[in-house]
């Protein structure tokens, strides 16, 4: 069914592998196995690939029939890690559930410690290279783990796919890095349109708030977001830069250089006092991120720079003016002027 529907014109680019084959099959696995050759590009198989055949540029792995046995199943899953020149990954395109196994406490295991108390003195660190030399091979090693993923929109993202991050779909069930961005992609649009609602939606505490209320409830918890946060090297960003890559691929931008790009502005309308108060806050946003500019937060900030409410209110003014001036400088601090700069 494959050759029916394949655009390649080679007779063999997928051929039947079984022990039936005899010598024609033998000589189809060689070719496979042989890594100067392409074709055959596909195997269809039953049993006979679960084990010691090893095809190191392996890419794609097809389950369509049910694996009852764990050790079936780590066998198969074992043709794809062989490493390979530019291989860093493989996919399984499971078609019968068998995804599960890696749920079963048997896929991992008890971690083994087979060494002795003597085997486990603190070995002598390799001297380092030069400092140089460094930076060009952490950039190769960037390089290397990075995975672009073409969304429906047409352009690309980049995560680091050599972090280790398990996420979950909406129903429950374990799906790659990938999947879970190409979910967020297709369910971002149910929430706003544009990059500048979603400015005017992260700009206000409130609305920020429920926002990520609703999508958590899609199945996008907040502990995920700041996963997928890790995978596209966004640590320093903001969660709205995340959202704002993968919905619209804008790159993100570190917290500090979007608090020096906007501190000017939020500085306009703000005597001396309020723009301590506002430096402290911001520096705590720029430290931990968007969890401090919530309007839970508020209090916790307050007691921590003037340890009283009373206190922050003699130098502030009334309670309702300090949360104004909480909620007025977000408003900049999130306006596209910033990004522009930037």
């Amino acid at each position: 069914m494959i050759n029916q529907y394949k655009k390649n014109s080679n007779p063999n680019y997928c051929v039947r592998v079984t022990a039936n084959d005899g010598a024609l099959g033998e000589q189809y696995l060689k070719d496979f196995q042989d890594n100067e050759k392409t074709i055959p590009t596909i195997l269809t198989t039953s049993q006979k690939l679960s084990t010691g055949v090893d095809a190191r540029n392996v890419r794609n792995i097809i389950l369509l029939r049910p694996i009852k046995s764990m050790i079936e199943f780590k066998q198969i899953v074992g043709r794809g890690t062989r490493l390979y020149d530019g291989k860093n990954y493989f996919t399984i395109i499971d078609f019968v559930d068998a995804y599960k196994h890696f749920s079963d406490p048997e896929w991992d295991g008890e971690p083994i410690d087979d060494t002795s108390d003597e085997d486990k003195e603190p070995r002598s660190k390799p001297e380092p290279k030069e400092s140089d030399e460094n930076e060009e091979d952490d950039e190769e090693e960037q390089k290397k783990n990075k995975l672009k993923i073409k969304l429906r929109d047409g352009k690309e993202r980049e995560i680091q796919h050599m972090v280790s991050t398990m996420f979950w779909s909406a129903d429950g069930k374990p799906i790659s890095a990938e999947q879970f961005m190409e979910n967020l992609f297709g369910t971002l649009p149910e929430l706003f349109k544009s990059e500048e609602e979603l400015r005017e939606i992260w700009s206000d505490p409130l609305t920020r708030q429920t926002f990520l209320d609703k999508i958590s409830n899609l199945g996008y918890p907040r502990d995920k977001l700041e996963a997928l946060q890790k995978l596209v090297n966004a640590e320093d960003s903001d969660l709205f830069d995340v959202l704002a890559y993968v919905a619209f691929a804008k790159q993100p931008i570190a917290r500090k250089e979007r608090v020096d790009c906007s501190r000017e502005e939020i500085y306009k309308n703000l005597d001396d006092k309020q723009r301590e108060f506002v430096d402290f806050v911001l520096d705590q946003y720029i430290d931990k991120g968007v969890e401090e500019l919530s309007n839970e937060k508020l209090p916790d900030l307050i007691r921590l720079k003037y340890h009283a409410v009373s206190d922050a209110e003699t130098k502030l003014g009334p309670a309702s003016k300090i949360r104004s001036m909480f909620f007025a400088f977000q408003k900049v601090l999130y306006s596209r002027f910033n990004r522009k700069q930037a």
